[in-house]
């Protein structure tokens, strides 16, 4: 089984990313499952209904999201019921959506997709992920054996630590967040993908995303700066991961970088 995962889709420059490489990946791969985190498609900050749909027809199966879940107020009216946006699951009782799912793949084979948020230079109003990923695990028991993790967190020590914790227990564990692809992908001990972040889709010669002008006066003056979504090329950022059905392990994890 081939899984793609997407890093962080950055406004229109990322939608327009996603539909031009994801078709061609798919059949260059055989892709057998795409998921993308989707927390900054609408504008650079959050998402849309109608972002969501359009990112499904580009051929992704999922949209993971993170701490700008809620910056789009429509998404209230949606997230509970479109099934195929997943939220960090550790958010506290009662927030709307869910954070796990299982779906199935093109060839018909279950996959569960999990979303946890760190908490490090995040939030700390946040449920333990460690402790969620737990609970959430005995769910899965004999639900699906190939399950993926997009831990969208800060931090690269509790990106790592979590990745150790649940090693030979899922399929895969990707960052996702910070934007900027790291080179530090391998399987770990029983058969767990791992990298610290995925990348960002989004607009290529930026700050993460932002146009660059905006981010270095923000750094000149400490002031604050409406932060605006850059214009220009793209970069699309993510990893391919394949994954024994069968048993649920990774056996390959590779980094995927195309610039427009």
């Amino acid at each position: 089984m081939y899984v793609l995962m997407i890093g962080d889709i950055v406004g229109r420059a990322g939608r327009r990313a996603a539909k031009e490489n994801i078709p061609e990946l798919c059949k260059e791969f055989g892709i057998d499952f795409v998921i993308a985190n989707g927390e900054n498609a609408a504008g650079g900050n959050g998402l849309t209904q109608e972002v969501a749909l359009e990112l499904f027809s580009y051929g992704i199966d999922v949209l993971t999201m993170g701490n700008h879940v809620w910056n789009k107020k429509e998404i209230f009216n949606f997230i509970s019921k479109e099934t195929r946006v997943i939220r960090p699951a550790n958010f506290p009782p009662g927030v709307p959506g869910q954070g796990l799912n299982v779906f199935k793949t093109r060839q018909g084979e279950p996959i569960g997709v999990l979303n946890l948020s760190g908490r490090i230079f995040m939030s700390d109003n946040l449920d333990c992920p460690f402790r969620k990923a737990d609970e959430l695990l005995k769910r899965l028991q004999n639900l699906a054996r190939v399950l993926v993790v997009d831990f969208h967190a800060e931090a690269t020590s509790e990106k790592i630590a979590l990745s150790w914790y649940l090693a030979g227990r899922v399929s895969a564990v990707c960052g996702t967040h910070t934007h900027v692809q790291t080179a530090d992908e391998r399987i770990l001990p029983g058969g767990t993908a791992y990298i610290s972040d995925v990348g960002m889709t989004g607009p290529r010669d930026s700050v993460i995303g932002v146009k660059k002008e905006l981010a270095i006066d923000k750094f000149l003056t400490q002031l604050p700066k409406r932060f605006e979504v850059a214009p220009g090329l793209y970069q699309f950022n993510a990893a391919l991961i394949e994954i024994d059905e069968e048993n649920g392990e990774a056996k390959r994890i590779e980094r995927i970088m195309n610039n427009e």
